[in-house]
């Protein structure tokens, strides 16, 4: 299982609503939004995932 960055929900990879790719590593979203949201900002979610 995944984890979405956005809204921290588990995503499994085989069924996440969409993906994207950042700096070379794969990223899965639950829905459409969550993926739009990273899109326009990943940093924004990247940064609170590594505190």
């Amino acid at each position: 299982m995944a984890i979405d960055p956005v809204c921290k929900m588990e995503v499994d990879e085989n069924k996440a609503a969409a993906t994207s790719e950042y700096k070379g590593k794969k990223y899965y979203f639950c829905a459409m939004g969550c993926k739009k949201a990273f899109d326009q900002n990943p940093e924004k979610y990247l940064a609170a995932e590594k505190k």
